[in-house]
């Protein structure tokens, strides 16, 4: 790698007009190409502190070897040339959307003599006319065979067609008059492309005209007593309109626009698109991409505008008068110009905030998030996948050994209140739910993130050396002797809805009293995860020390930068944006996260409610709830006498001699201080004054 001061430019060397810059690595490859308003300004942003770069920029200014830039006249053109450029040396550090081949599209090639109608996947061809996307496939193909039977167009291959002009004889679809069987000259060539080109205009949208001409037509057989005729054309129209009707009006039928929608994370960005012709969505289309550049939902939108509209193989009737995403680009005014140019018209880039198309836009976007999570899931669930993700892992992070089981801490609270953490599980890359624990954190534990993180390790660990030895000395301010404090992801009633990644999941609950009866904590793992970077790895490898365990390996993963930490090094790994190894770790993380926020709300919930009252023995709800009817606060029931608290419905000797010596017993050891006072979940009221 060339270290960046070796191949900056001067400043002063470089203009200050807008322009397009190349980085190229040490063989002039080209490996990022980029524009900008300010050339100098631009590309002295690179040059910065390194650490002060995003990782994936920092590793681009280290593989390059040389930068060069061209001025232009504009920022339109600098738009121009930067995709020109892209598409030319197909930088690995720049954006790129990966088109979903599994989407068919309906494809009539007019280049051909005897243009063809087929369904075709993959690349695009010069020359043909292409409609859809369309999902599923079979939808397409029966839309095929239904239009054969008004416009009988070729739609065998090659080696058929020339088979059935040697012998003379047409294929099946010719006799059974789904073909006008060109090959054995019963149409010719020019008849045979207008009946393409008839094709081409229905499937564009010009049902309507086809329709009313066959009408006239079936009219017209009638009034000549031509019923078989008549009849035909009768099942013609009905075919017709069956293609027609497939396709639901979602918008005013003068409406032509492609609706683009984004779903991402840090990794990876999910693209949707509703080709919306006639009013009529006419076909679909998703791409996934890779964020090999930091950049936002602006930033992936011109980029996607430029890969999808600037294919050379694309026709201008592709580009349709609207252009609705969910957030304009930075130039969008350029952008907009530019589309025009390949439409040759105005082409309206807009973001719709109201109606029926910001409804559309919606559904396009739930699309978009379906598509992410499915491909997230896939990615997880293969083994192959999984076994990549892992091995990077161990070679990136220089283990000894395979990592089966990887353990994943993640602290919650909200300024310093509630403080949980969770502990999440995954066995050979997959989650292992029954493994999750809870924890609750108080007193000097529960200070700051790195305080908590020490003591939910060392009671995690302390749990697996009480089971293999017997118990340990307790360590930093522990509330129990080895998990007390932790609890499982189920309640008493039995109930589970935030454990594992899906709610169905069932976690066992750990006990709170003995190491003897409470549910034991699986084999050790070989990695601990912490959610946080050097001073939360720092925290945890104390605490692992501490407890003498030497065997288990700690990294912390920043979420900032997603950058990997490790307790003995001042620098972090960095690991490929694109890399399987980060999206598991990614994910483990995400999943501790989510599993935490979870305990932290229903603790919050519960503490928000939490009285004095709760610690009296003996005191259920109905009667906590009229001695406050009766009294109006904690602090007037606490000042009751014995005989003002008997008066209450309910409430005799021994409980009201129970109550004022529990609250008095409160006051003096100071615990009220840290109870929140009652509060009426319904109207805010507070109870307890």
């Amino acid at each position: 790698m060339a270290d960046p001061r070796s191949y900056r430019p001067q400043t002063g060397e470089i203009p200050v007009d807008p322009g397009v810059y190349r980085f190229r690595d040490e063989h002039s490859r080209v490996v990022y190409v980029g524009k900008a308003k300010n050339l100098r300004s631009r590309l002295n942003s690179y040059f910065a502190n390194p650490q002060g770069l995003l990782p994936r920029t920092r590793a681009m200014v280290f593989t390059a070897a040389s930068v060069e830039w061209t001025v232009v006249g504009s920022e339109l053109e600098a738009l121009q040339l930067e995709y020109t450029w892209i598409k030319e040396f197909n930088p690995r550090f720049n954006v790129m959307f990966r088109d979903d081949k599994s989407y068919p599209y309906l494809a009539v090639t007019m280049g051909e003599k005897y243009p063809r109608v087929q369904v075709m996947r993959g690349d695009r061809r010069k020359d043909t006319r292409y409609f859809g996307p369309f999902y599923p496939a079979k939808a397409i193909r029966e839309t095929v065979d239904t239009l054969l039977r008004v416009f009988p167009v070729r739609t065998c291959s090659s080696g058929v067609f020339k088979r059935a002009e040697r012998t003379g004889r047409p294929c099946l679809l010719g006799y059974i008059d789904k073909c006008s069987a060109p090959c054995v000259g019963r149409i010719s060539p020019e008849e045979h492309r207008d009946l393409a080109a008839q094709f081409c205009d229905f499937m564009g949208g010009q049902a309507t005209r086809f329709i009313v001409d066959l009408e006239k037509r079936m009219a017209a057989a009638v009034a000549e007593l031509d019923y078989e005729s008549a009849a035909r054309t009768r099942d013609d129209i009905a075919a017709l309109k069956r293609v027609f009707e497939r396709n639901t009006v979602v918008l005013s039928e003068d409406t032509d626009a492609d609706i683009f929608a984004l779903k991402e994370d840090e990794l990876e960005a999910a693209v949707q698109v509703f080709h919306v012709r006639g009013g009529r969505i006419r076909g679909q289309r998703g791409w996934m991409v890779e964020k090999v550049e930091d950049m936002g939902t602006a930033d992936l939108v011109e980029h996607l505008l430029q890969q999808v509209y600037g294919d050379g193989s694309s026709s201008n009737n592709q580009i349709p008068r609207e252009v609705l995403v969910p957030e304009l680009p930075s130039n969008a005014d350029e952008m907009s110009v530019w589309l025009a140019g390949l439409r040759g018209a105005r082409v309206d880039l807009r973001v719709p905030r109201r109606g029926d198309k910001a409804t559309l836009l919606g559904t396009v976007e739930q699309n978009a998030a379906d598509a992410l999570r499915l491909h997230k899931s896939r990615r997880a669930g293969d083994l192959t996948t999984r076994s990549a993700a892992l091995q990077e892992l161990q070679e990136a992070l220089d283990l000894p050994q395979p990592l089966m089981r990887i353990e994943c801490f993640d602290i919650s609270h909200v300024q310093g209140t509630n403080v949980v953490a969770s502990m999440v599980v995954v066995e050979d890359g997959l989650p292992r739910k029954a493994d999750y624990r809870r924890f609750s954190i108080t007193g000097d534990a529960a200070r700051d993130d790195t305080a908590s993180m020490y003591d939910v390790i060392q009671r995690r660990f302390r749990n697996y050396l009480a089971e293999k030895t017997g118990p340990v000395p307790q360590g930093m301010n522990s509330e129990d002797d080895g998990g007390g404090n932790s609890s499982g992801s189920g309640d008493s009633s039995g109930s589970n809805n935030n454990a594992g990644i899906n709610s169905g999941a069932t976690v066992p609950r750990a006990d709170t009293t003995t190491a003897t009866t409470r549910q034991k904590f699986a084999y050790p793992p070989n990695l601990v995860v912490v959610d946080g970077g050097q001073p939360q790895v720092h925290a945890a490898a104390r605490a692992l020390k501490d407890l003498g365990i030497d065997d288990v390996f700690v990294i912390g993963l920043a979420k900032r930068l997603e950058e990997v930490w490790l307790p003995d090094s001042d620098f972090p790994v960095i690991l490929p944006r694109a890399s399987e190894g980060l999206f598991l770790l990614q994910r483990i993380r995400d999943e501790a996260h989510r599993f935490a926020i979870a305990f932290h709300r229903q603790k919050r919930g519960k503490s928000m409610t939490a009285s004095a009252l709760d610690s009296v023995p003996g005191l259920g709800p109905s009667k906590k709830k009229s001695l406050l009817a009766h009294f109006g606060s904690v602090k007037k029931i606490r000042a009751a006498s014995l005989a003002e608290l008997q008066a209450v419905p309910g409430v005799g000797p021994s409980l009201a001699e129970t109550l004022q010596r529990t609250l008095a017993l409160a006051v003096t050891d100071g615990s009220t201080a840290a109870v929140a006072p009652a509060v009426n979940m319904a109207t805010g009221e507070i109870l307890d004054s």
